[in-house]
């Protein structure tokens, strides 16, 4: 009775153990089939165009599934993004026609305070506003020398800058060459009209100018029948007296400069123009030149010549500008402002200077298009002035433009996935980027066989904020003394798949007073 016993005991679990196994192998069976369509959700599709499905929810026609926070991975099956912790977002076939646009309705733009204007032709008079200060017009200069051996008895102008005018004396010579040539003309002169006088009277004029008299002075001496050995030196022009180079007592030499006169009647403003503005200024431009000095007063005047030099320091080119000054209220070192106003030119494509974007890279408009879409172009820009901006390329007479706004219709866009943007930052090269490395540190939530959990703190080299996210496990797997609820340093690369793997994990290092870290990796 006891063996019988023993022996159904036996056969009852021999059963058990088979339907057990049963079991088993059906749920495996089972488990193997939910989890390939899981699989497919994490994987890049291979064909975006594929004919996708319907939308219970729309109606519409389903594209491909992607995530807005990462551009250019598209998925052919819903479910959680493996970047970020959230859903992929369906991609709708009626949408395919506008891919790197953005839809906004007439309200929304209403809201968002979104204005436009339009691209037409007009005439640009880019005006070029440039500082300088006043010098002498080397042009209008007159130097006084010495005509013959002398010596300084008296001076009449006694300080350099003294203000003179045209004929006024400003020095008294005693000239002892002049003395002999004088009286020879004057012994010949009494000898009266006996033979051969006359060829000798020529003679003797001919020294007085070899020693330096002028036409004017040999006059005086005949018709006074006196010796004039004094010179008197007059102002040729008026100005002021730039240079003064004698004294009185002085001897001077024939040649020696006396006096250097640098007229007022116009000065030259030195003006620094901008490099990128010196191609719109061009010799004979007309010039207004205002100084604080003189608030109300206008000079006018124009360009004289552009110097072929460029500053290194300030990048500016050198403008000689010519101005009138009749007042002689402009003298030199004074501070000058100048407005340069080049031709103005015909027919350009403008816009107003706000719808311009400069990325760094590039220049950037936002066009509105009809129902309410926008599209970025790239443009070339031109001259810029009075707030218009001159388009060489990238748009047409006709169309519209925003002027306010863009930077919101540009978040508009990286929220739907939009491929096209305003930033310089291209889509993902992951040829290019998958051998940077970037660091975090946050505490382990989950592990499992092909994904590892972190809530994480900010990333900076991603720019990315907190988060809780999946990252694939490193290739040589977890280490041992990592488990779910560790606070880890961790890093991570991008995968050509654009997925983020973890290269190195390790139990993050307590700091030196032995406070604990918190997701983020800093000392609470």
């Amino acid at each position: 009775m006891k063996a019988k016993t023993h022996f159904i005991a036996l056969v009852s679990a021999g059963l058990l153990g088979t339907g057990g196994y049963g079991l088993y192998r059906l749920g495996m069976q089972q488990g193997t089939k939910m989890a390939a369509p899981a699989a497919n959700r994490s994987q890049p599709a291979a064909n975006a165009q594929s004919d996708g499905r319907i939308d219970p929810a729309t109606g519409r026609k389903v594209l491909y599934w992607h995530d807005p926070m990462v551009p250019g991975h598209k998925f052919d099956q819903p479910g959680k993004s493996p970047f970020m912790d959230m859903q992929l977002v369906p991609r709708y076939a009626d949408d395919a026609g506008d891919e790197g646009k953005v839809s906004i309705s007439p309200r929304v733009q209403q809201n968002l305070g979104i204005r436009t204007a339009g691209v037409a032709k007009g005439n640009l008079a880019a005006a070029v506003e440039a500082v300088g200060s006043v010098a002498y017009n080397e042009r209008d200069v007159a130097v006084v020398q010495a005509r013959s051996n002398g010596f300084v008895e008296k001076l009449h102008v006694r300080a350099p800058l003294d203000p003179v005018k045209r004929g006024q004396p400003l020095a008294e010579l005693y000239v002892p060459d002049w003395v002999a040539a004088q009286e020879e003309y004057l012994s010949i002169k009494r000898m009266g009209h006996a033979v051969g006088t006359e060829g000798l009277l020529d003679a003797a004029r001919q020294r007085m100018r070899l020693a330096g008299m002028t036409d004017d002075q040999i006059s005086l001496v005949e018709s006074s029948g006196r010796i004039h050995p004094r010179l008197t030196v007059t102002a040729p022009a008026g100005g002021v007296i730039a240079e003064l180079s004698v004294r009185e007592g002085m001897t001077v030499m024939a040649g020696a400069p006396l006096f250097r006169i640098n007229g007022l009647g116009t000065v030259w403003i030195n003006a620094e123009v901008p490099e990128n503005s010196a191609p719109q200024v061009r010799p004979g431009n007309a010039v207004q030149g205002r100084t604080p000095a003189l608030p109300g007063v206008v000079f006018k005047g124009k360009v004289g010549a552009i110097l072929p030099e460029v500053n290194a320091a300030t990048r500016t080119l050198k403008a000689r500008i010519e101005l009138a000054n009749p007042s002689g209220q402009l003298v030199p070192g004074m501070f000058v402002t100048v407005n340069l106003m080049p031709a103005a030119r015909e027919d350009l494509l403008l816009v107003p200077s706000e719808a311009v974007i400069q990325t760094g890279k590039r220049s950037v408009v936002m066009v509105a298009q009809a129902d309410g879409k926008f599209v970025p172009a790239d443009v070339d820009i031109g001259a810029e002035s009075n707030g218009q901006t001159e388009i060489r390329k990238g748009l047409e007479a006709g169309q519209k433009v925003v002027v306010s706004g863009q930077f919101l219709i540009d978040s508009e866009a990286s929220l739907k996935g939009t491929t096209t943007r305003m930033s310089d930052m291209p889509a993902a090269d992951n040829s290019k980027v998958a051998d940077v490395t970037h660091r975090g540190a946050g505490k382990v939530e989950k592990i499992d066989q092909d994904e590892i959990t972190l809530s994480h703190g900010p990333i900076p080299s991603l720019q990315w904020g907190p988060m809780t996210m999946g990252f694939k496990p490193p290739a040589t797997g977890l280490p041992r003394n990592v488990a779910v609820g560790d606070l880890v340093a961790f890093e991570i690369r991008q995968t050509k798949e654009g997925l983020y793997q973890i290269t190195t994990i390790a139990p993050a290092t307590a700091p030196a007073d032995g406070k604990k870290m918190n997701q983020a990796g800093a000392a609470k």
